[in-house]
């Protein structure tokens, strides 16, 4: 099928401001947050005509069809782990990949689902899911036992439910336009009836030369992989992400259901699988 270049010439991206205060925002009660949102008009380019990869944008659209059909089933989630680790290990070159928790469901506001379930909204401002601490953190939990562990990074499987085109798509910064500089110390706080849990992440203050990427109208057998932290230095770290509303989506468009799955790609010295494929 031939596509449309889709470039949208300005979105609206919500940042967060710097302020004196370290920013907290919450899973399921975002009247809760003290994150300051700053909205800025920045251009969104069609990521489907780029030269991308996981390694130098740190993101990549692949093709990922599933046999799972009904995500809100737990009965389905090791089938869906399957999927996924088959899916990194492709795409990645690494020799173990770990699964580290369900799929979330996200859904926009305008299909009155929002909130309906844990950690179901969609992410309104730009944000890396975890630090540098915190991923390093997470990396030695899951540790594989055997062989000589020499990278490990985090990576995001993230699929549309829903019919295109997508009302609230999922914009993706290129890494090769990050810094470092404009990540900010969070505290990203899960609160539920058994009590609140946290950990650290970034949200990501406003920089003129971030350069913002979309798909257009995906469907369910495709999905954006894109990398939330990596301990191999020289090439993409992590990459902000942020969902924005589509300024061309009219009113009728269905909204927009998505499934994340979130990963640890793990190499091992002198593993048959080598360094990683690189783009």
């Amino acid at each position: 099928m031939t596509r449309i270049r889709a470039d949208r010439p300005s979105v609206t991206i919500n940042y967060v401001a710097r302020t004196d205060e370290r920013p907290r925002y919450y899973a399921n009660d975002h009247s809760r947050d003290t994150v300051v949102i700053e909205e800025h008009g920045m251009a969104a380019s069609d990521g489907r005509h780029e030269v991308l990869g996981l390694d130098t944008a740190g993101v990549a659209l692949v093709d990922a069809p599933t046999a799972v059909t009904d995500f809100a089933d737990k009965a389905n989630f090791p089938a869906y782990a399957e999927e996924i680790e088959a899916l990194l290990l492709r795409e990645t070159g690494a020799d173990v990949v770990i699964v580290t928790g369900p799929p979330i469901l996200r859904f926009s506001e305008r299909s009155g689902k929002a909130g309906s379930s844990d950690n179901s909204h969609p992410a309104r401002f730009a944000h890396v899911d975890l630090s540098d601490a915190t991923a390093r953190g997470f990396s030695a939990q899951r540790q594989p036992a055997e062989g000589d562990i020499v990278r490990a990074a985090h990576y995001n499987v993230w699929r549309v439910l829903s019919p295109a085109p997508q009302d609230v798509p999922l914009a993706i910064c290129d890494a090769r336009s990050v810094t470092g500089e404009e990540l900010l110390l969070a505290d990203a706080i899960f609160d539920s009836p058994s009590g609140d849990w946290s950990f650290e992440g970034y949200v990501v203050a406003h920089d003129p030369a971030h350069r913002w990427l979309w798909f257009p109208d995906m469907t369910t057998d495709e999905a954006i992989i894109f990398k939330t932290h990596d301990s191999r230095d020289g090439g993409a770290r992590c990459v902000p992400h942020v969902a924005f509303d589509d300024p061309l989506c009219d009113d009728e468009a269905p909204p927009r259901i998505s499934v994340e799955a979130r990963a640890i790609a793990y190499w091992r010295e002198g593993g048959d699988r080598g360094k990683g494929k690189l783009p």
